[in-house]
Protein backbone atom coordinates (compact mmCIF):
# COMPACT_ATOMS: atom_id res chain seq x y z
CA UNK A 1 0.00 0.00 0.00
CA UNK A 2 1.22 3.48 -0.87
CA UNK A 3 1.56 6.09 1.85
CA UNK A 4 -0.54 9.20 1.17
CA UNK A 5 2.51 11.44 1.65
CA UNK A 6 4.30 9.80 -1.30
CA UNK A 7 1.94 11.47 -3.75
CA UNK A 8 2.68 15.03 -2.65
CA UNK A 9 0.01 17.54 -3.57
CA UNK A 10 -2.58 16.16 -5.97
CA UNK A 11 -4.97 18.17 -8.15
CA UNK A 12 -8.13 16.42 -9.33
CA UNK A 13 -9.18 17.95 -12.64
CA UNK A 14 -12.90 17.81 -13.33
CA UNK A 15 -15.67 19.76 -15.01
CA UNK A 16 -14.16 21.44 -18.05
CA UNK A 17 -16.04 22.72 -21.08
CA UNK A 18 -16.94 19.55 -22.97
CA UNK A 19 -20.42 18.17 -23.53
CA UNK A 20 -19.62 15.66 -20.78
CA UNK A 21 -19.08 18.35 -18.13
CA UNK A 22 -21.88 17.19 -15.81
CA UNK A 23 -20.64 13.61 -15.74
CA UNK A 24 -17.10 14.83 -15.16
CA UNK A 25 -18.19 16.91 -12.18
CA UNK A 26 -19.67 13.78 -10.59
CA UNK A 27 -16.58 11.70 -11.35
CA UNK A 28 -14.26 14.34 -9.97
CA UNK A 29 -16.27 14.84 -6.80
CA UNK A 30 -16.15 11.09 -6.10
CA UNK A 31 -12.40 10.90 -6.73
CA UNK A 32 -11.74 13.99 -4.63
CA UNK A 33 -13.71 12.58 -1.70
CA UNK A 34 -11.90 9.24 -1.94
CA UNK A 35 -8.46 10.87 -1.85
CA UNK A 36 -9.49 13.03 1.10
CA UNK A 37 -10.61 9.92 2.98
CA UNK A 38 -7.23 8.34 2.23
CA UNK A 39 -5.37 11.29 3.72
CA UNK A 40 -3.91 12.59 0.45
CA UNK A 41 -3.12 16.30 0.17
CA UNK A 42 -5.65 16.95 -2.58
CA UNK A 43 -7.48 19.84 -4.17
CA UNK A 44 -10.17 19.89 -6.84
CA UNK A 45 -9.75 22.13 -9.85
CA UNK A 46 -12.10 22.96 -12.72
CA UNK A 47 -10.10 24.10 -15.78
CA UNK A 48 -13.16 26.05 -16.93
CA UNK A 49 -12.49 28.47 -14.07
CA UNK A 50 -8.85 29.38 -14.60
CA UNK A 51 -7.35 27.33 -17.40
CA UNK A 52 -3.80 26.02 -17.28
CA UNK A 53 -2.52 29.15 -15.55
CA UNK A 54 -4.78 28.45 -12.61
CA UNK A 55 -3.60 24.85 -12.44
CA UNK A 56 0.06 25.87 -12.60
CA UNK A 57 -0.53 28.31 -9.74
CA UNK A 58 -1.66 25.40 -7.54
CA UNK A 59 1.78 23.82 -8.06
CA UNK A 60 0.56 20.20 -7.88
CA UNK A 61 3.02 17.33 -7.75
CA UNK A 62 0.67 15.21 -9.86
CA UNK A 63 -2.77 15.34 -11.45
CA UNK A 64 -5.70 12.93 -11.37
CA UNK A 65 -7.61 13.50 -14.61
CA UNK A 66 -11.36 13.10 -14.09
CA UNK A 67 -12.22 15.12 -17.18
CA UNK A 68 -14.24 13.44 -19.93
CA UNK A 69 -14.50 14.42 -23.58
CA UNK A 70 -12.65 17.04 -25.55
CA UNK A 71 -10.20 19.27 -23.75
CA UNK A 72 -9.50 16.64 -21.10
CA UNK A 73 -9.48 13.23 -22.71
CA UNK A 74 -8.25 13.97 -26.23
CA UNK A 75 -4.52 14.53 -25.72
CA UNK A 76 -4.58 18.32 -25.49
CA UNK A 77 -4.48 18.42 -21.68
CA UNK A 78 -1.98 15.57 -21.63
CA UNK A 79 0.33 17.53 -23.92
CA UNK A 80 0.09 20.61 -21.70
CA UNK A 81 0.89 18.56 -18.59
CA UNK A 82 3.88 17.05 -20.39
CA UNK A 83 5.19 20.55 -21.11
CA UNK A 84 4.60 21.57 -17.50
CA UNK A 85 6.36 18.43 -16.28
CA UNK A 86 3.41 17.33 -14.12
CA UNK A 87 2.74 13.57 -13.91
CA UNK A 88 -0.89 12.61 -14.61
CA UNK A 89 -3.17 9.61 -14.58
CA UNK A 90 -4.24 7.74 -17.68
CA UNK A 91 -2.83 7.46 -21.18
CA UNK A 92 -0.37 9.79 -22.84
CA UNK A 93 -0.87 12.24 -25.66
CA UNK A 94 -1.06 9.86 -28.61
CA UNK A 95 -3.27 7.23 -27.00
CA UNK A 96 -5.61 9.87 -25.60
CA UNK A 97 -5.98 11.52 -28.99
CA UNK A 98 -6.53 8.19 -30.73
CA UNK A 99 -8.97 6.90 -28.11
CA UNK A 100 -11.08 10.04 -28.49
CA UNK A 101 -11.23 9.54 -32.27
CA UNK A 102 -13.45 6.51 -32.80
CA UNK A 103 -12.76 6.27 -36.52
CA UNK A 104 -8.96 6.39 -36.27
CA UNK A 105 -9.05 3.95 -33.37
CA UNK A 106 -10.88 1.54 -35.67
CA UNK A 107 -8.31 2.07 -38.41
CA UNK A 108 -5.53 1.10 -35.99
CA UNK A 109 -7.45 -1.98 -34.87
CA UNK A 110 -8.10 -2.99 -38.46
CA UNK A 111 -4.42 -2.58 -39.30
CA UNK A 112 -3.58 -4.84 -36.34
CA UNK A 113 -6.08 -7.46 -37.52
CA UNK A 114 -8.39 -6.91 -34.53
CA UNK A 115 -12.15 -7.34 -35.10
CA UNK A 116 -14.20 -4.14 -35.27
CA UNK A 117 -17.39 -3.45 -37.25
CA UNK A 118 -17.08 -1.85 -40.68
CA UNK A 119 -17.73 1.89 -40.68
CA UNK A 120 -18.01 4.81 -43.09
CA UNK A 121 -17.60 8.56 -42.64
CA UNK A 122 -20.68 10.66 -43.31
CA UNK A 123 -21.06 14.12 -44.83
CA UNK A 124 -24.08 16.37 -45.31
CA UNK A 125 -24.19 15.36 -48.97
CA UNK A 126 -23.47 11.64 -48.49
CA UNK A 127 -25.22 9.14 -50.75
CA UNK A 128 -27.56 7.70 -48.10
CA UNK A 129 -28.67 4.86 -50.35
CA UNK A 130 -25.04 3.81 -50.81
CA UNK A 131 -24.37 3.96 -47.05
CA UNK A 132 -27.32 1.66 -46.38
CA UNK A 133 -26.30 -0.69 -49.19
CA UNK A 134 -22.76 -0.99 -47.80
CA UNK A 135 -23.53 -1.27 -44.07
CA UNK A 136 -27.07 -2.65 -44.17
CA UNK A 137 -29.78 -1.80 -41.63
CA UNK A 138 -29.98 -1.22 -38.79
CA UNK A 139 -26.77 0.77 -38.36
CA UNK A 140 -25.27 3.11 -35.78
CA UNK A 141 -24.59 6.81 -36.37
CA UNK A 142 -22.33 8.59 -33.91
CA UNK A 143 -20.08 11.64 -33.51
CA UNK A 144 -16.45 10.67 -33.92
CA UNK A 145 -15.18 12.73 -30.98
CA UNK A 146 -17.85 12.39 -28.31
CA UNK A 147 -18.31 10.01 -25.39
CA UNK A 148 -21.17 9.07 -23.08
CA UNK A 149 -23.16 8.09 -26.21
CA UNK A 150 -23.94 11.76 -26.86
CA UNK A 151 -25.45 12.25 -30.32
CA UNK A 152 -25.63 8.54 -31.08
CA UNK A 153 -28.58 6.94 -32.91
CA UNK A 154 -29.67 3.51 -34.07
CA UNK A 155 -30.98 3.89 -37.61
CA UNK A 156 -33.62 1.44 -38.82
CA UNK A 157 -34.52 3.05 -42.15
CA UNK A 158 -32.90 4.96 -44.99
CA UNK A 159 -35.24 7.90 -44.26
CA UNK A 160 -33.93 8.19 -40.68
CA UNK A 161 -30.28 8.20 -41.70
CA UNK A 162 -30.00 11.85 -42.68
CA UNK A 163 -31.74 13.08 -39.52
CA UNK A 164 -29.45 10.87 -37.44
CA UNK A 165 -26.48 12.47 -39.20
CA UNK A 166 -27.82 15.94 -38.37
CA UNK A 167 -28.25 14.97 -34.70
CA UNK A 168 -24.68 13.67 -34.48
CA UNK A 169 -23.35 16.73 -36.33
CA UNK A 170 -24.69 18.92 -33.52
CA UNK A 171 -21.90 17.46 -31.37
CA UNK A 172 -19.07 17.05 -33.85
CA UNK A 173 -17.99 18.07 -37.35
CA UNK A 174 -16.97 14.46 -38.01
CA UNK A 175 -19.72 11.83 -38.03
CA UNK A 176 -19.50 8.12 -38.75
CA UNK A 177 -21.88 5.27 -39.49
CA UNK A 178 -21.07 1.81 -38.18
CA UNK A 179 -22.44 -1.63 -38.96
CA UNK A 180 -24.84 -2.65 -36.20
CA UNK A 181 -23.89 -5.72 -34.18
CA UNK A 182 -26.90 -7.50 -32.79
CA UNK A 183 -26.10 -9.30 -29.57
CA UNK A 184 -24.77 -8.77 -26.07
CA UNK A 185 -22.79 -5.75 -24.85
CA UNK A 186 -19.69 -6.14 -22.69
CA UNK A 187 -17.17 -3.79 -21.20
CA UNK A 188 -13.70 -4.65 -19.90
CA UNK A 189 -11.71 -2.41 -17.57
CA UNK A 190 -7.93 -2.34 -17.41
CA UNK A 191 -5.84 -1.21 -14.44
CA UNK A 192 -2.11 -1.19 -15.00
CA UNK A 193 -1.23 -4.70 -16.17
CA UNK A 194 -4.48 -6.13 -14.80
CA UNK A 195 -7.55 -7.03 -16.82
CA UNK A 196 -10.55 -6.67 -14.52
CA UNK A 197 -13.65 -8.91 -14.79
CA UNK A 198 -15.88 -8.27 -17.79
CA UNK A 199 -19.31 -6.75 -17.25
CA UNK A 200 -22.32 -7.59 -19.40
CA UNK A 201 -24.64 -4.61 -19.75
CA UNK A 202 -28.37 -5.26 -20.13
CA UNK A 203 -30.74 -2.41 -20.93
CA UNK A 204 -34.53 -2.97 -21.14
CA UNK A 205 -34.76 -0.55 -24.06
CA UNK A 206 -31.96 -2.40 -25.85
CA UNK A 207 -29.91 0.80 -26.24
CA UNK A 208 -27.22 1.76 -23.72
CA UNK A 209 -27.58 5.51 -24.24
CA UNK A 210 -26.89 8.52 -21.96
CA UNK A 211 -30.10 8.00 -19.98
CA UNK A 212 -29.37 4.31 -19.43
CA UNK A 213 -25.78 5.06 -18.40
CA UNK A 214 -26.31 7.81 -15.88
CA UNK A 215 -29.95 8.15 -14.86
CA UNK A 216 -31.89 4.92 -15.30
CA UNK A 217 -32.36 2.53 -12.39
CA UNK A 218 -33.30 -0.49 -14.51
CA UNK A 219 -29.99 -0.87 -16.37
CA UNK A 220 -28.48 -4.17 -15.25
CA UNK A 221 -24.77 -4.85 -14.88
CA UNK A 222 -24.02 -8.58 -14.80
CA UNK A 223 -21.01 -9.55 -12.69
CA UNK A 224 -20.00 -12.25 -13.28
CA UNK A 225 -20.78 -11.58 -16.90
CA UNK A 226 -22.11 -15.06 -17.67
CA UNK A 227 -19.41 -16.13 -20.10
CA UNK A 228 -17.54 -19.39 -19.65
CA UNK A 229 -14.05 -18.92 -18.19
CA UNK A 230 -12.31 -19.53 -21.52
CA UNK A 231 -14.59 -17.05 -23.31
CA UNK A 232 -14.06 -14.36 -20.69
CA UNK A 233 -10.30 -14.91 -20.91
CA UNK A 234 -10.52 -14.54 -24.69
CA UNK A 235 -12.50 -11.32 -24.28
CA UNK A 236 -10.05 -9.93 -21.72
CA UNK A 237 -7.07 -10.67 -23.94
CA UNK A 238 -8.77 -9.05 -26.94
CA UNK A 239 -9.43 -5.89 -24.92
CA UNK A 240 -5.87 -5.81 -23.59
CA UNK A 241 -4.55 -6.02 -27.15
CA UNK A 242 -6.98 -3.34 -28.32
CA UNK A 243 -5.97 -0.94 -25.53
CA UNK A 244 -2.27 -1.51 -26.10
CA UNK A 245 -2.71 -1.11 -29.87
CA UNK A 246 -3.57 2.58 -29.41
CA UNK A 247 -0.83 3.02 -26.80
CA UNK A 248 -3.19 3.01 -23.82
CA UNK A 249 -1.66 2.81 -20.35
CA UNK A 250 -2.46 3.42 -16.70
CA UNK A 251 -6.13 2.56 -16.79
CA UNK A 252 -9.01 2.53 -19.21
CA UNK A 253 -11.95 0.61 -20.58
CA UNK A 254 -12.82 -1.13 -23.85
CA UNK A 255 -16.40 -1.68 -25.04
CA UNK A 256 -17.27 -4.78 -27.03
CA UNK A 257 -20.29 -6.41 -28.70
CA UNK A 258 -20.72 -10.18 -28.96
CA UNK A 259 -22.82 -11.21 -31.92
CA UNK A 260 -25.35 -14.03 -32.07
CA UNK A 261 -22.64 -16.39 -33.36
CA UNK A 262 -20.42 -15.68 -30.35
CA UNK A 263 -17.85 -13.46 -32.05
CA UNK A 264 -16.49 -10.40 -30.24
CA UNK A 265 -16.36 -7.00 -31.97
CA UNK A 266 -14.42 -4.03 -30.60
CA UNK A 267 -16.50 -0.85 -30.50
CA UNK A 268 -14.41 1.81 -28.77
CA UNK A 269 -11.76 2.53 -26.16
CA UNK A 270 -12.14 4.93 -23.26
CA UNK A 271 -8.96 6.45 -21.81
CA UNK A 272 -10.66 8.47 -19.04
CA UNK A 273 -13.61 6.37 -17.85
CA UNK A 274 -16.33 7.62 -15.56
CA UNK A 275 -16.01 7.33 -11.78
CA UNK A 276 -19.62 8.01 -10.82
CA UNK A 277 -21.91 5.75 -8.77
CA UNK A 278 -23.14 4.23 -12.07
CA UNK A 279 -19.67 3.80 -13.58
CA UNK A 280 -18.27 0.50 -14.78
CA UNK A 281 -14.62 0.51 -13.71
CA UNK A 282 -15.50 0.81 -9.99
CA UNK A 283 -18.01 -2.03 -10.38
CA UNK A 284 -15.41 -4.30 -11.99
CA UNK A 285 -12.84 -3.44 -9.32
CA UNK A 286 -15.35 -4.09 -6.54
CA UNK A 287 -15.97 -7.58 -7.93
CA UNK A 288 -12.29 -8.37 -7.21
CA UNK A 289 -12.62 -7.08 -3.65
CA UNK A 290 -11.14 -3.65 -4.37
CA UNK A 291 -13.06 -0.79 -2.77
CA UNK A 292 -13.52 2.59 -4.44
CA UNK A 293 -10.91 4.38 -2.32
CA UNK A 294 -8.32 1.70 -3.02
CA UNK A 295 -9.12 1.84 -6.74
CA UNK A 296 -8.55 5.60 -6.80
CA UNK A 297 -5.21 5.17 -5.01
CA UNK A 298 -4.19 2.41 -7.43
CA UNK A 299 -4.95 4.68 -10.39
CA UNK A 300 -3.06 7.56 -8.80
CA UNK A 301 -0.11 5.27 -8.07
CA UNK A 302 0.40 4.75 -11.80
CA UNK A 303 1.71 8.35 -11.92
CA UNK A 304 4.74 7.19 -9.91
CA UNK A 305 5.80 4.88 -12.75
CA UNK A 306 7.69 5.96 -15.88
CA UNK A 307 5.64 6.23 -19.06
CA UNK A 308 6.23 3.78 -21.88
CA UNK A 309 6.19 6.53 -24.48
Amino acid sequence: MMRASEFGRVAVLYGGNSAEREVSLKSGAAVLAALERSGVDVIGYDPADGGLAGLEALAPDRVFIALHGRGGEDGTLQGALELLGIPYTGSGVLASALGMDKQRTKLVWQAMGLPTPESLMLEADSDWEDIVARLDLPLIVKPVHEGSTLGISIVDSREALQSAYCEAARFDARVMAERFIRGEEYTVSLLGARVLPAIRVEVPSGFYDYEAKYNADDTRYHLPCGLEAAQEAELGELCRQAFEAIGGEGWGRVDVMRDVEGRFWLIEANTSPGMTDHSLVPQAAAHTGMGFDELVLQILATTLEPRRA
